[in-house]
């Protein structure tokens, strides 16, 4: 067995600098790619937020939606079928937002298990390496006690000690990105949860203007008495721009 490993150690350590380029090469597409998708997802999210609840505001759920449809932005793409569970309240909105946000993050966080993996274990590869380096030079070593021999091994593990300064070049790139990475994506949750926290208040004020509208009798109790009132529905909520 040992005489086995041994074999495979002396066939070189070059191919570990051909699978460090190649992890290299995938960490760089990785990095490329998702920086392309957050680039072209980019908005000012504070701008849209007040716009929305603007929207909402004024009873105009359809350019709401039209609002967030012209958004190329993630927190978007997240609010915006939350949108249609406002019949249901403060309590259906929220956990709509939380599943859609859910439901959006494996694809905000789409490689970064790659980075992750490539940061940590990237220098190991390289110290592989350089192990196997310095076996195969000992193994000359043992061959010739000459000169030449002995040039032939620092030579050895000169080029040994390559791998591991790979290992980390290839390393370094990786974890940076994946602490980028992981950073937006934060941002992006956090901005979810601002815009989800102004759509809550306002629905829970729309809620409980509508129950003292309800008590003092200007709303009738159950929707019988709104189809026989001809009243329009409730899903067609009062507006905070009428208290004015």
């Amino acid at each position: 067995m040992i005489e086995r490993l041994s074999r495979v150690a002396l066939l070189g350590s070059a191919w570990v600098l051909y699978l460090l380029f190649g992890l290299s090469i995938f960490s760089i597409g990785v990095m490329i790619e998702r920086w392309v998708f957050f680039r072209v997802r980019r908005d000012d999210t504070d701008k849209l937020g007040d716009a929305l609840i603007s929207h909402l505001k004024d009873g105009d759920v359809r350019g709401a939606d039209q609002l967030l449809a012209k958004s190329p932005s993630i927190e978007a793409a997240v609010v915006r079928p939350a949108l249609k569970w406002l019949d249901g309240g403060a309590g259906a909105v929220e956990e709509a937002l939380d599943g859609e946000m859910r439901k959006k993050r494996r694809e905000l966080e789409r490689g970064m298990t790659a980075m992750g993996t490539i940061g940590n274990n990237a220098p190991f590869v390289g110290l592989l390496g350089t192990v196997i380096g310095v076996i195969d030079a000992f193994h000359l070593l043992g061959e010739g006690q000459n000169k030449e021999a002995m040039g032939h091994v620092m030579s050895g593990i000169s080029e040994a000690l390559v791998a591991t300064g790979v290992g980390l070049f290839v390393a370094l790139p990786a974890v940076v990105a994946y602490n980028v990475l992981a950073k937006k994506v934060n941002e992006i949750e956090a901005n979810v949860g601002v815009i989800g926290k102004h759509l809550l208040a306002y629905l829970k004020a729309q809620d409980k203007l509508k129950e003292e509208l309800r008590a003092l009798g200007d709303i009738p109790e159950t929707s019988s008495d709104i189809l026989a009132a001809g009243a329009p529905s409730v899903a067609a909520r009062p507006s905070l721009s009428d208290l004015d």
